[in-house]
């Protein structure tokens, strides 16, 4: 059976390296994805939230008046999120919930993000679809995902370690993301992957 944690679980796993949080992923946004991060979130308009906000790695690259809220599950991990917060300047309404269950009205948001968060979810559909609930009709949703890749012999590579690297902090690194946010009742407006079809960047919309 896949390993699969608890929310429960994943919190503590996340408050345990929250502290190092950022250097464990520094060589992939060396990569490639602060620079599909800033392109992502500048497009943000309006009343925003991000979900699974963690560090808070995004906050940077939003644009000015904005309105932002982020949600995560883990309380050390948004301590680390709200002193870059501070730091930056950056205003914002820093939550912990769970993505599976968000604690905002339906059409409640202009634009939604996430990134880097699809993978570790327990129920990764039902996540994809509270942010379609919150998401006003005629928003955006914008996922910056990493999944199996397109190449085959790295995708089966990624199947035979995945459970492996999921005993980490709950990382799933072969779903399939795009087609999770089809099964969640996003509608696509554009998608592309990057990375030998790794990484996915995502603009969808909640459906009509």
């Amino acid at each position: 059976m896949p390993v699969q944690f608890t929310a429960r679980e994943l919190r503590a796993k996340y408050d345990a390296v929250a502290p190092v949080f950022d250097r464990m992923e520094a060589i992939m946004e060396v990569l490639g994805l602060r620079r599909w991060r800033r392109g992502l979130v500048r497009e943000a308009t309006g009343r925003v939230l991000e979900v699974a906000a963690g560090t808070g790695r995004n906050f940077p690259f939003y644009p000015e008046g904005i309105d932002l809220t982020a949600v995560d599950i883990s309380p050390g991990m948004l301590a680390v999120a709200r002193a870059r917060a501070r730091k930056i300047g950056r205003p914002v309404d820093l939550i912990i919930a769970d993505a599976e269950r968000l604690p905002f009205p339906d059409r409640s948001f202009d634009t939604v993000v996430s990134t880097m968060s699809v993978c570790t979810f327990p129920d990764p559909v039902t996540a994809l679809r509270e942010m379609g609930r919150v998401c006003r009709p005629g928003g955006r949703i914008l996922l910056l995902e990493h999944g199996r890749s397109s190449v085959g012999w790295i995708g089966r590579w990624q199947d035979r370690r995945a459970d492996r690297n999921a005993q980490y902090v709950g990382c799933h690194w072969n779903r399939e993301p795009y087609e999770l946010a089809r099964e969640a009742g996003l509608q696509p407006i554009k998608a592309r992957r990057r990375l030998l079809g790794i990484f996915h960047l995502m603009r969808l919309q909640p459906a009509a």
